[in-house]
């Protein structure tokens, strides 16, 4: 008899597509997937610890788990991802769950049907943390989420080390997947139907430094972007103090990668960016920016911004305001800055009240908004391209899919038409997404 299996993913994109290959690894062990928790036999919790809401998200639904194991004692509760990579949180969390059965971390998911099945015959929890990565070039199954798009990693881990950040004690250092690798599974997932991929990485920017021959990020694009049936090639996430010329080349004279980038600028302070550890100034990031916009005038640019990092003055967050405004960003992900036990800005005097903190992003979100709905406006009366990929999230008898540049967009339609390229006519432009009607093929 088939048993039922639950994953609740947070965080980044990564976190996602290592969802969809713990169901691969499931599936192939004969668990079905389901969407109603109270009815799963394993519920996993894949979590993230870039920040502390993204703990305390776990945490809560953990809590909530207890009703579930109470009705149903063979359900077997894990919990995997980035979280359970830091020291001292499988105590913490035995301790506030302890009908957690499983925990394990970001380096040997590919082990998740044989804990299973040791837990099957031993009725005894695992707990399994090691710090070298067992899956970097293991060729693993992946239940994808939508069949005409795909996730694809092309390296794990980070070497910058910016001061408020975790990721690196947590994924590992910088391990780079061989190019032939790669374009042998985007081949693939082509020939399954794909037409639009995503290229993963921490630092997408640096992939290749650990090989001993000369390979850049460039040239593995390069590659990818003469497969046929990939229509669309998007990557995350690039770092400015790497992203190069070379690339913006490639980008300009591509067939198939969208003008659409996200470029993590973080703050505008130089003082800032030197306590973050980025690696570059302002200055350098605003020539990155024009450089772009120079050779790809439609791009979309897209950013990650950091708001009351320890020592940030209100002059200094002036500056970041400035740097948002001379910019003028299509969107950006803009948060308050959350401490991190085991990173160096963990140690940093940080004496500016939570209040002002609030303040300040919220002065920040406004000159966002203002720069999205600008941005928006300009599409307003244009017939673009869209890649449906569902219906939307508050109306199921809308459509909604993107076009290259990253904007969603919203329209009446049949649901036949997810999966397809249909050109939509833009009748409306709101801060976030833009609405319109399907326009018919002559």
């Amino acid at each position: 008899m088939y048993k039922k299996f639950f994953i609740q993913t947070f965080g980044c994109q990564m976190n996602e597509h290592d969802s969809e290959v713990m169901a691969g690894l499931l599936e192939e062990i004969f668990y079905i997937p389901t969407t109603d928790i109270a009815e799963a036999d394993f519920i996993l919790l894949n979590t993230c610890c870039i920040r502390e809401k993204a703990e305390s998200k776990v945490l809560s639904m953990l809590g909530e788990m207890k009703k579930y194991k109470a009705k149903k004692p063979d359900l077997i509760i894990g919990v995997c991802g980035c979280m359970i990579q830091q020291k001292n949180i499988v105590p913490k969390i035995l301790h506030a769950s302890p009908y957690v059965s499983l925990m394990f971390g970001t380096n040997n998911m590919n082990k998740l049907p044989d804990y299973l099945q040791q837990i099957a015959k031993t009725s005894q929890p695992i707990y399994e943390i090691v710090d070298e990565d067992s899956d970097a070039d293991l060729k693993l199954p992946a239940s994808r989420q939508f069949p005409f798009k795909a996730y694809t990693n092309i390296m794990y881990g980070c070497n910058n080390y910016c001061t408020y950040c975790i990721v690196p004690f947590v994924r590992g250092r910088e391990r780079s997947r061989r190019m032939d690798d790669i374009v042998e599974e985007v081949r693939g997932l082509a020939a399954d139907g794909v037409v639009e991929i995503m290229l993963l990485g921490q630092n997408v920017d640096s992939y290749g430094n650990d090989f001993e021959e000369d390979v850049s990020f460039a040239d593995l694009l390069r590659e990818v972007d003469k497969i046929d049936g990939i229509k669309r090639i998007r990557f995350m996430t690039s770092h400015p103090k790497d992203f190069s010329l070379e690339l913006i080349d490639v980008i300009k004279n591509s067939w198939h990668i969208c003008p659409s980038l996200h470029l993590p600028v973080q703050s505008g302070s130089n003082e800032v960016l030197k306590r973050m550890n980025r690696k570059y100034t302002r200055e350098h990031y605003l020539d990155i920016v024009n450089n772009i916009r120079a050779a790809i005038p439609d791009v979309s640019l897209t950013t990650d911004i950091i708001v009351g990092f320890p020592g940030e003055t209100e002059e200094m967050f002036q500056e970041t305001v400035d740097l948002v405004e001379t910019v003028g960003f299509d969107n950006a992900f803009s948060f308050i800055y959350s401490k991190r036990p085991g990173t160096a800005a963990a140690k940093f005097p940080d004496d500016t009240p939570l209040a002002e903190k609030k303040e300040r992003l919220q002065r920040l979100n406004q000159s966002l908004s203002k720069w999205s709905h600008h941005h928006n406006k300009k599409y307003e009366g244009k017939i673009v391209e869209v890649l449906v990929e569902g219906t939307s999230k508050n109306d199921d008898n809308m459509l909604s899919g993107r076009t290259d540049t990253a904007k969603t967009v919203i329209f009446p339609g049949d649901k036949s038409l997810v999966g397809k390229f249909v050109n939509v006519k833009i009748t409306t432009a709101q801060t976030w997404i833009l609405k319109g009607k399907l326009e018919e093929k002559e």
